[in-house]
């Protein structure tokens, strides 16, 4: 079979790193981000949420080969802050909104709990057998 191992989908090789980039020396205030064992899910919410800042004014993937769990993200800046600087604000609010995510299903999972025990002590409490 073609398909690399499943492990090899996200460890990284030694030597290897998370991520690497490189200046587009064609358009400037542009580099280009080699994301390793990683795939689209990344790819999108990070080329997604950057175009939501107003210094970036491009912000791409695509995926090379869809055997290999890696993507480029290109990012063009209008200058006042680096292509570098936006990826990483853009990953610390990512982290942030996944954080209140993750904090908002646990409040609705608490509550739900609550609810069903309170719907279990009704029932028992409705049939008499404390």
């Amino acid at each position: 079979m073609n398909a690399p191992d499943r492990f090899e989908l996200f460890i990284l090789d030694p030597g290897e790193q998370k991520i690497e980039s490189k200046e587009d020396t064609k358009v400037p205030h542009t580099q280009i981000f080699t994301f390793n064992k990683e795939d689209h899910t990344l790819g999108n919410l990070i080329s997604q949420r950057l175009l939501k800042y107003p210094y970036v004014t491009f912000a791409a993937y695509k995926v090379p080969h869809p055997l290999f769990a890696t993507f480029d993200l290109r990012v063009t800046t209008d200058g006042s802050v680096t292509p570098k600087d936006a990826v990483v604000q853009c990953c610390k609010d990512v982290i942030a909104d996944l954080s209140k995510v993750g904090m908002s299903f646990q409040q609705e999972w608490m509550s739900q709990k609550i609810i069903a025990e309170g719907q279990r002590d009704a029932e028992v409490r409705d049939q008499g057998t404390y």
